[in-house]
């Protein structure tokens, strides 16, 4: 059984609050500040910085954070792989995604391994796709999928799906035309995704193969999320560019109309993505297999 005291400094770390580990973990939060004092009685060592009602983690603190996810991620492991000699499968799996991913792509496919496999506990976190790799070498899942290409050494990547990026904008924006030349491309008033994501960066790597610098575009804005550029077009202005996935509702309900360039596509793969070193094992070996097979068939 994995320490309480270990699970409540997660908590108290994670939520950067005494009052709302306390509130997670349904203890008080004297219990709370208890469990902290054992650890840091145990270890000699102060594991939060308190200015005012502000906390923050000392380097031991950390330190002992790191453990903790790693002890979390053997535990998950064990629990698993015990439950599989009873002819069960039982256990956590912590799984990151890249939002585009989280939001159009996983969800049914999760539905479905919840449904064969009820006594796995699944949790799924979204960031852009440089948070998902950040979050994978800090222990804080077990493993990601990602958009954009490989780019990190420490990180293996496997690949999951292809997608492609699809040039849109309102079906009541008359004033772009429905094909335009690389040219009129760098025109076009672009609403596009924030620095750090994969779908930004594969346009600007695609750009590049095509000899145009990102710098070229008309950009009228930058945004946080697929749903915020979607939002924003929905309005009849700019023009964006993102997943297959992400539209097809929209241009089912001529919502959105794709605008065509003949001369440049916008291909990328969708990865999983776990630590260097031997292949995934256990549950994370269990949850990519089952999505695999669910979305080759």
């Amino acid at each position: 059984m994995l320490d309480f005291r270990l699970k409540v400094f997660q908590s108290v770390a994670r939520n950067m609050s005494f009052t709302k580990a306390s509130n997670e973990m349904y203890i008080s939060q004297p219990a709370v500040t208890k469990h902290i004092k054992e650890l840091e009685q145990e270890f000699e060592v102060k594991l939060f910085n308190r200015i005012g009602n502000k906390i923050s983690l000392t380097s031991a603190g950390n330190l002992l954070l790191y453990y903790a996810e790693r002890i979390t991620s053997l535990h998950n492991e064990i629990k698993f792989e015990m439950s599989q000699l009873k002819g069960a499968s039982e256990g956590l799996l912590r799984i990151g995604a890249s939002s585009t991913i989280t939001q159009y792509v996983i969800p049914p496919a999760l539905a479905m391994f919840n449904k064969q496999f009820p006594g796995i506990g699944l949790t799924l976190i979204n960031g852009n796709t440089e948070f998902i790799e950040n979050q994978l070498l800090e222990n804080k899942i077990d493993i990601g999928i990602v958009e954009g290409k490989p780019t990190n050494p420490d990180i293996r990547y496997s690949t999951f799906l292809n997608d492609e990026l699809l040039v849109f904008t309102s079906v009541q924006n008359m004033a772009i035309p429905n094909s335009v030349s690389n040219e009129k491309l760098l025109k076009l008033p672009f609403v596009l995704r924030e620095r750090g994501s994969g779908t930004l960066e594969i346009i600007e790597k695609n750009l590049q193969e095509h000899q145009i610098s990102s710098k070229q575009l008309n950009v009228l804005l930058f945004l946080g999320s697929t749903e915020a550029i979607k939002s924003f077009i929905k309005t009849g202005n700019g023009v964006g560019i993102v997943s297959r996935f992400a539209i097809e509702q929209e241009l089912s309900s001529h919502i959105f109309r794709l605008i065509d360039t003949p001369d440049i596509k916008f291909y990328r793969q969708f990865n999983f993505i776990s630590p260097q070193g031997p292949e995934p094992v256990g549950l994370a070996k269990l949850f990519l297999n089952f999505v695999q097979k669910h979305y080759n068939h």
